[in-house]
């Protein structure tokens, strides 16, 4: 049985705490410092996407149908994902789906959020590329703040260092005493000195990838662009933050090949392909408004391209002009305009509308904080 409270000790900095997995218990039933840093994060991620939804070009109600679809199953598929790579045989079914016992693989969750957002979208006739920039943007929000339960449950660790931010448990000792502890060839581990933090590491790594990113939105040149920096800034670091880790899900085990290391490399590649298939063919036009590279000033039209047909911006056919300040917060806002123009006094606004969505919303949430409070994210 997995205890509940860890001694963590840094000893280069002279730190250590006392630390209990359970944050706190409502009717007997505990709910987990793991769990309650992945709702704080989904909370902090919805916050972002509906304060910037506009800007991006993206209708609030279609989009929270699409948050709630892409969540729920990006979150079975980081299960499925994990249960394919696990280095054991699940004995039944049973165990397989129970999330509670532990085993979520973040990309796993990434690449069914994309994918089945993407056909919400459809779906919802939500712009596919606007909305992943947004999720892009709460994917790093909620990488940042759910990596610390990996702290609270003393997981997710690397191999032993001596930097002075090296850390100890008794948790980490009984994990590099085990038999699944995966290393690169060469390397020795002694469970009783101070191993590698990766899960602040990975932490770090994101949040300074959100603020990079948050700073660049305004400068963005397309759609998807914001998507595709995403990707091959996570895909960079958790290929080398991988290589530090001792429980990786390893792919070719003789070799030492590791399931994320090849996933991060493909998505590097994937993006340097990725902006010649996603980039709108529209001279001058950047996503923010901003003169383009021949040098139109702002204010001014400009020539437009062919349509993109994810992007979901409409653009008119080759040689038709486009006024340069409609842009995707201007489209959003001309959509709702007309929307609630069309109205008549018979037809009121439903200013309710978001009511039962919210109730979703928060059910969801204490869905995750309940079922997935003692898993654990690779």
């Amino acid at each position: 049985m997995t205890q509940l409270t860890n001694l963590v000790q840094f000893p280069g900095l002279g730190l250590s705490f006392h630390l209990n997995r359970v944050a706190f218990s409502i009717g007997g039933v505990h709910i987990y410092w793991y769990g309650v840093c992945i709702a704080v994060g989904l909370c902090l991620a919805l916050v972002f996407a509906f304060r910037h939804s506009i800007e991006f070009g993206v209708d609030p109600d279609g989009m929270v149908d699409v948050i709630l679809i892409g969540v729920v199953l990006g979150i079975a598929s980081a299960r499925a994902y994990y249960v394919a790579m696990a280095p054991f045989k699940y004995q039944s079914i049973w165990e397989m789906i129970a999330i509670r016992d532990g085993g979520l693989a973040i990309y796993g969750g990434i690449i069914g959020g994309f994918l089945f957002g993407g056909l919400a979208c459809k779906w919802r006739k939500v712009p596919v590329l606007p909305m992943f920039d947004l999720t892009a943007m709460g994917f790093l929000i909620g990488q940042c703040c759910g990596r610390w339960g990996n702290f609270f449950n003393q997981e997710a660790f690397g191999c032993n260092t001596t930097l002075p931010w090296g850390m100890y448990s008794e948790g980490t000792r009984s994990y590099l005493m085990g038999s699944t502890v995966t290393v690169q060839n060469g390397v020795t581990i002694d469970p009783n000195l101070p191993v590698h933090p990766t899960f602040l590491y990975e932490s770090i790594w994101c949040l300074v990838g959100f603020i990079l990113l948050f700073r660049y939105i305004k400068k963005r040149k397309f759609n998807g662009d914001i998507t595709l920096r995403y990707l091959i800034w996570y895909g960079a670091g958790r290929f080398w933050i991988e290589a530090l880790r001792t429980d990786s899900l390893m792919l070719v085990p003789s070799i030492g090949l590791r399931a994320s290391q090849l996933v991060a490399g493909i998505a590097v590649v994937g993006r340097c392909g990725g902006r010649n298939l996603l980039h709108p063919q529209i001279q001058g036009q950047t996503a923010d408004g901003a003169a383009g590279h021949d040098g139109r000033e702002q204010g001014r039209h400009e020539e437009a391209g062919r349509p993109h047909r994810l992007c979901g911006c409409r653009h008119p056919a080759a040689g038709q002009r486009l006024p340069q300040g409609v842009r995707g917060k201007d489209r959003a806002l001309q959509r709702r305009g007309e929307t609630e123009a069309g109205r008549t006094e018979e037809e009121p606004l439903n200013v309710k509308s978001y009511e039962p969505q919210s109730r979703q919303v928060l059910a969801l949430w204490l869905f995750l904080v309940y079922n997935i409070a003692t898993g654990e994210v690779r």
